[in-house]
């Protein structure tokens, strides 16, 4: 029986448009860097969970509420419970088991874990992006784990013959409180397994105040000890019989070709034993590979000295011509002109012309890599009419259709295994390394393993997009602002997808562009054209990063023009505490959530900002060189608030003495996997702010390697980061946490330089611009 299952659509584009004994922050604190950690147990209603809706069934293939695709009981008493969705650090292979077996009542010390294959027609959406599988999860999670448990209290039931309604499970027992009867879950397996499945609207699910797992923090992720000691099993661990080991020299530029290779002096290397040229799809073609020239060897390092051998001869194509600096000019000069009009309330223009006075702000955003720790990476096995794939990636369902698609197979003959994911941030929901192993596997009529290198990650990946972000702020002469005209250009990632993508697309507008929240009178949004010269993909918040950082640096600029303080003025700004009405806006994106559910709440926003401010001692003193900022943004339906402290010395060096971050992600399931994201996302938004670059030139990326493409090091980090996260209201549904806690760390960090330095820095990386 498959509940709330109902594929409604093919894939396409709409489909991608959406990453204890030895724990790390023990070390951390054996270090003296660890911060603190605040939180209060979420509570909500029973009614509140049955009443709000997600987007989780508009997604392809919807939702499977069945206890038997997803729980098995053994006679010994071991559950094993299915993680569909893959894991990355996120822990959500741990979180989303505990919620079946916290409405269970499995004792999770005989709880086993097992992934689950890509398989969407049996086990619903496995798309693990968009920081929506707890909030898409938790109720179809608590459905199953209830229909479980349901199952084997009317075993037991039967059993004794007494009613159903006098028996219940705890803790891995059904009891019979009258009699003192108690059976295992292991003795009921086989009679519960012939029982009818109930139906969700009968289902009784748990109290949360009777929560043993959900919101404790106590449960550590189900791989730690693994990956502590080495035996976790990523892409790269994976060995079959008789594989090949391949590297491929892709087109340095996005949509080149090979005109013509020599491979002689590769197959001279000891372990080489093929060069062989790799099919490519032209540009655009969604994840398809873009071809090149495979060097298939007996281990990965002599496939790399092959590769290194090869004379290859490139017809670079139509980007050959790609250059940064001459393109960011191209953005700026859009910038300053009309564009496309996705949103407007008022008459931004006389707003504009009667303001006492005007604040023009121009924000730049490089491209940026992905740089996961684990480069991509997959193996393939394909046998006829049949592959079998293993490999990190995000999107299993996804895989396994475009792996039959690529090879022209049936999709139920595709099998995806996945793997743990080293790092994922939106790269590998991209599956173009697993159709490169399905290729050449099939080619070789043996297993094939193909690895990319750092600099094939760097160079030849699908990057976070540029952009130029243009604000003008209208004061009038009592220092409140009257007009907001946002004009933002970049490349859209619906470039990946179909030629001719010169907007941005409604999900991409929808973060950070037409969905700003604050309460202004004239507000324009403008959309110039801007086209793709390489391949454009999600990354890890999208794009909220330059929509945040634009947004809150101005902010910070008009703060300081009417000599108000950061936090004070951001709070005028949101204004009064309700519901944002977006009317003006055509094809409003709501991260694919309902708005009822969802709404985008000034009073939510205001709230972390006046939490993350009590809890951060906003405006305490501060030493000279030293500044405080803040920011807050809100997407993925979450709510997000950051200060961050600067010291800047006489040379210009930047440290980062103390980050503060609130999360507002409503009702929440694991505290300590929030804590780790919160802490990884203020490490990654400071990455980029300070040194991410990726450049072109010629058509080609500049940078290769983590010594030109370098990531925060640890004496960089900051010395404390202490997360909060907001109490959920009592029927607050389940909202974001992977992405949301990027985007508000750059504004806040800029804003933090300002006042410790009185330098505005509107382009991003900082780089050498504090150098004395």
């Amino acid at each position: 029986m498959n509940i709330l299952t109902n594929p409604k659509k093919l894939r396409g584009f709409e489909r991608h448009i959406k990453v204890d004994n030895v724990s790390r922050r023990s070390i951390l604190k054996g270090l003296g860097l660890a911060g603190g950690f605040v939180l209060a147990a979420p509570v909500m209603s029973r009614p509140g969970f049955a009443a709000y809706q997600t987007g989780a069934d508009k997604m392809p293939h919807g939702v499977v509420v069945d206890p038997r695709v997803f729980v098995s009981v053994a006679s010994d008493g071991t559950v094993t419970i299915l993680a569909h969705r893959a894991e990355m650090g996120t822990g959500v292979r741990t979180s989303l088991p505990m919620i079946v077996a916290e409405e269970m009542e499995a004792d999770w010390s005989r709880v086993r874990v097992q992934q689950a294959p890509g398989d969407e027609v049996k086990f619903g959406n496995q798309d693990t992006d968009g920081s929506r599988s707890t909030r898409h999860y938790l109720m179809p999670m608590r459905q199953i784990g209830a229909s479980a448990r349901t199952m084997l209290e009317t075993a037991a039931a039967k059993r004794w013959g007494v009613p159903a309604t006098e028996v219940k499970a705890v803790n891995h027992e059904v009891v019979h409180n009258a009699s003192g009867r108690r059976i295992g879950f292991g003795d009921l397996a086989a009679d519960a397994a012939k029982g009818a499945v109930p139906s969700v609207e009968g289902l009784k699910l748990k109290d949360p105040k009777d929560f043993r797992y959900l919101g404790k923090g106590a449960i550590g992720i189900v791989d730690l000890r693994d990956i502590t000691v080495g035996t976790a099993r990523y892409g790269a661990d994976v060995r079959l019989p008789g594989m090949k080991y391949a590297v491929i020299a892709r087109p340095p530029v996005t949509g080149g070709k090979v005109v013509s290779f020599e491979g002689s002096e590769a197959m001279k290397v000891s372990g080489v034993e093929k060069v062989m040229e790799v099919k490519g799809w032209p540009w655009p073609s969604k994840f398809q590979p873009l071809g090149g020239v495979a060097v298939i060897a007996r281990n990965t390092g002599a496939a790399i000295k092959g590769r290194d051998a090869l004379k290859i001869v490139w017809d670079d194509g139509p980007n050959g011509k790609y250059d940064s600096v001459a393109y960011r000019a191209e953005l700026e000069g859009a910038a300053r002109k009309p564009g496309l009009v996705v949103r407007k309330e008022g008459d931004v223009d006389a707003a504009l012309k009667s303001a006492d006075k005007v604040i023009v702000g121009e924000y730049y955003l490089p491209h940026h890599a992905h740089v996961a720790m684990e480069p991509p990476v997959a193996v393939a096995d394909v046998k006829g009419d049949r592959a079998e794939i293993w490999a990190p990636v995000q999107s299993a369902g996804g895989t396994r259709e475009d792996v039959a698609t690529t090879l022209g197979i049936p999709q139920e003959n595709v099998t995806v295994n996945v793997t743990l994911l080293g790092g994922g941030f939106g790269r590998k929901s991209k599956c173009d390394f697993a159709l490169e192993a399905a290729l050449l596997s099939k080619e070789l009529g043996a297993p094939v393993k193909v690895q990319w290198t750092r600099e094939d990650d760097i160079r030849n990946g699908f990057l976070h997009t540029v952009s130029v972000e243009r604000i003008e702020a209208g004061i009038d002469k009592n220092g409140k602002v009257t007009a907001w005209r946002h004009r933002s250009v970049a490349p859209s990632i619906a470039s990946t997808f179909a030629a001719g993508a010169l907007h941005q697309a409604p999900f991409e507008l929808g973060m950070g562009l037409v969905d700003m929240p604050f309460e202004i009178a004239n507000v324009q949004c403008e959309n110039p054209e801007a086209a793709a010269h390489t391949r454009i993909g999600w990354f890890r918040s999208v794009s909220n990063i330059p929509r945040a950082f634009a947004v809150q640096s101005m902010v910070g600029e008009i703060a300081h023009a009417t000599k108000r303080d950061q936090k004070d003025m951001l709070l005028e700004l949101i204004g009064a505490p309700r519901i944002v009405k977006l009317d003006s806006v055509k094809d409003l994106w709501n991260y694919g959530e309902p708005y009822d559910s969802y709404p985008i709440d000034r009073a939510r926003l205001r709230k972390v900002v006046e939490f993350v401010a009590d809890k951060g001692g906003w405006g305490r003193s501060v030493p000279k060189g030293h500044g405080l900022g803040i920011a807050v943004h809100r997407s993925f339906v979450s709510y997000i608030a950051t200060i961050v402290e600067v010291a800047v010395d006489e040379k210009g060096k930047l440290t980062v003495p103390r980050v503060d971050t609130a999360i507002d992600c409503g009702t929440y399931v694991n505290p300590e996997r929030i804590q780790a994201q919160m802490e990884g996302a203020v490490i990654m938004g400071m990455s980029f702010a300070k040194t991410g670059e990726i450049t072109f030139k010629d058509g080609k990326v500049q940078q290769g390697n983590f010594d030109d493409f370098p990531v925060l090091r640890i004496d960089e980090s900051p010395a404390v980061t202490n997360v909060y996260i907001v109490p959920p209201g009592p029927d607050t549904p389940p909202s974001g946490v992977g992405e949301p806690g990027v985007p508000p760390v750059a504004p806040a960090l800029i804003n933090a330089i300002f006042a410790a330095t009185g330098k505005r820095i509107r382009a991003l990386p900082i780089g050498k611009q504090l150098e004395a």
